[in-house]
């Protein structure tokens, strides 16, 4: 095991400054200054340590600023002499701000909101009263299941939220005496439930606020506005889903399930202060169009209240999910200089976009994120391919019409969370399988329909708002 992680990390680093240290004119693009060269061997560092994962993917994060900070940033070590690269280096003070950017915020937020609500058990309160009308037919119940692990996942973190929702499982699906498929379906039904609820927020999941930081100005999406579309394809997706699993995994119609729940909800006043928190912050962040504030600042109420009352005191902050900030910020950082760089550009205008079909372009452009996310995280994933979405689409002027940078990040960022064919490919499938719930051949099986399925429908759903109805 030593040894393999030895190899990774040596073949993660040698690689790069091998490239590094190439000649320039041995790189098959036209007008490459040394700048954007040690940003392509940075780029190429982050693909193999995020891919390989020899070192945590949030150690890679913070290597890849570093990096940027010492060979890129107007105070690095490097001495550049041409006045082109002298321009193109990066402020090391955006570099290091992005600890502190508004998304990292938002996050904070969420994760300040999902620690109190679990401290003091609204969620499993809130799962099991909202399961009991769905009754004893497995399939109903399947769909309930699916419903609440979806809602869940859009306010807190996907595997907080399936880890819950096992442990709520476990006992139903021991109640089967039937057939396996029954527990393969409801497994399945649990872990893709959380992928897909994730997409209905800018909190439900990283690659949603990564996308929607390379929205600016008119292209801005406030968070009432994203749920106000992705919400639909949210709902189709369940569906689609919930009727796939029964057509694969038929369910004894003689099997009851009978769910042994027990609601009660803490009377202290701290818990009445997450009760009333948490509703209002979420109202907040869907009347932003209201109120005028956006994401990002409704996110430091929670953060400001809890604090304040003790709900979250120094042992809650040690348990928060540090290094998901952590993996933001690196990608951040890796997007602002790839752009900065003007490598991305470099690159795109490289390569002859007008020979083929923008659509098409677009089309298997999106299908990368999708392959990828199975294999790494999701959010690496969208750290390094969004940078050069945006790039791709700059360069497409007949599709970055108005809304057209909309739809090349939005079905980017829908395609990443989409890859949920492995057992590695989300955490959320990770508990499934580990839980025995499921078996990969059936993961992959599903998971590739779900996932080519939903990027199809992601696709012409974000391309008819845009394009037909100019709604985004």
């Amino acid at each position: 095991m030593h040894h393999t992680r030895l190899i990774k990390i040596l073949v993660a680093i040698l690689l790069p400054l091998l490239f590094a240290l190439m000649p320039v004119e041995w790189i098959p693009v036209e007008e490459l200054s040394r700048v954007e060269h040690l940003m392509m061997a940075v780029f190429l560092l982050a693909v193999l340590f995020w891919v390989l994962e020899p070192v945590p993917v949030y150690a890679t994060s913070i290597l890849v600023i570093v990096l940027l900070l010492l060979l890129l940033s107007d105070h690095s070590v490097v001495s550049y002499t041409a006045d082109a690269d002298l321009e193109r280096l990066l402020d090391y003070e955006k570099i290091m701000g992005v600890f502190g950017s508004p998304i990292i915020m938002l996050f904070l937020g969420g994760f300040f909101l999902a620690r109190a609500v679990s401290k003091y058990e609204l969620d499993v309160n809130l799962a099991n009263y909202v399961l009991k009308p769905f009754g004893t037919q497995p399939k109903f119940v399947m769909l309930g299941i699916m419903i609440v692990t979806a809602v869940f996942s859009m306010f807190m973190s996907n595997t907080a939220t399936a880890a819950m929702m096992i442990a709520i499982l476990l006992p139903v699906v021991s109640t089967f005496r039937k057939k396996r498929d029954n527990v393969i379906a409801f497994g399945l039904a649990l872990a893709f439930s959380a992928n897909i609820g994730g997409i209905g927020t800018i909190i439900g999941t990283p690659p949603n606020a990564i996308g929607i930081s390379f929205l600016e100005g008119d292209d801005a999406i406030g968070y009432g506005h994203w749920m106000l579309f992705a919400l639909p394809y949210v709902i189709v997706m369940l569906a689609f889903l919930w009727l796939l699993l029964l057509s694969l995994y038929p369910i004894h119609k003689e099997e009851k399930v009978e769910l042994k729940m027990k609601v009660s909800f803490k009377q202290s006043w701290q818990a009445w202060v997450v009760y009333v928190t948490f509703p209002l912050t979420v109202l907040l962040w869907l009347l932003d169009f209201v109120h005028g504030m956006n994401a990002f600042v409704v996110a430091m109420i929670p953060v400001a209240v809890f604090s304040v009352t003790s709900i979250i005191d120094k042992q809650e902050l040690r348990k928060m999910r540090w290094d998901i900030l952590w993996l933001i910020a690196g990608g951040q950082a890796l997007g602002l200089a790839i752009s900065g760089t003007g490598l991305a550009e470099t690159v795109i205008d490289s390569i002859p976009l007008e020979d083929y079909a923008p659509l098409l372009v677009i089309a298997v452009a999106a299908l990368i994120p999708l392959v990828l996310s199975n294999f790494i995280s999701n959010t690496a994933t969208a750290n390094l391919l969004l940078p050069i979405m945006v790039a791709l689409g700059t360069s497409i002027p007949q599709l970055v019409e108005p809304g057209g940078m909309r739809f090349i990040i939005l079905i980017t960022t829908f395609s990443c969370s989409l890859g949920m064919a492995m057992p590695i490919s989300t955490p959320p499938n990770a508990l499934a399988h580990g839980s025995n719930l499921v078996r990969s051949r059936d993961m992959i099986k599903v998971g590739s329909i779900v996932g080519l399925t939903g990027l199809a429908l992601a696709f012409g759903y974000l391309y008819l708002l845009t394009a037909v109805l100019e709604w985004l």
